[in-house]
């Protein structure tokens, strides 16, 4: 049996459901960094199932890192206006924002699917890091922009997809 002191923890670290976070709980028996492992590898399903839903509505957003030399300009789009006003969904963009403004080497791409043929040397991918959704998360190394992205669809409710964004760095 879990107790509610664990599932209300489990709860206010990730923000899933209470039901969610119980099963997560019995299933890890009790320890919450495997919980926390259960909880996004259900994330990344139900992203999953979610995934071929039309992304019409969403936000674009700015970001102008301390002293002005590092800003970010990201179109993320969501399924409805009413998620895009959803401070989560707000958050989570702001997130990648900063992300994208800090991370050194900046990314390039969004996905690989995103990148020019020509810019393909002998057939063969660019690297990760140059790929925004297979960048370890500024805040938090330990999960992909790709898994953040997928706790929030599971969070959320809704479709999630990261569209453009582009990096201004002060003489480049």
């Amino acid at each position: 049996m879990v107790g509610i002191e664990i599932v209300k923890a489990l709860r206010e670290k990730t923000g899933a459901g209470i039901v969610d976070c119980k099963t997560a709980l019995t299933k890890s028996n009790g320890e919450i960094e495997k919980a926390i492992d259960f909880l996004r590898q259900r994330g990344l399903t139900q992203a999953g199932k979610k995934a071929d839903r039309e992304t019409k509505e969403g936000l674009i957003s700015s970001y102008i890192h301390p002293g002005g030399r590092v800003g970010v300009l990201i179109e993320v789009n969501c399924e409805t206006d009413f998620v895009a006003r959803n401070p989560e969904f707000q958050t989570l963009i702001k997130d990648l924002a900063l992300h994208i403004a800090g991370s050194s080497p900046a990314p390039q791409y969004v996905r690989q699917e995103d990148i020019p043929s020509e810019s393909i040397k002998g057939g063969g991918g660019v690297a990760s890091p140059l790929l925004l959704l297979e960048m370890p998360f500024i805040k938090d190394p330990s999960v992909k922009i790709k898994e953040l992205i997928a706790e929030n669809i599971a969070k959320i409710g809704e479709n999630i997809q990261v569209r453009r964004f582009i990096r201004y760095q002060l003489g480049e």
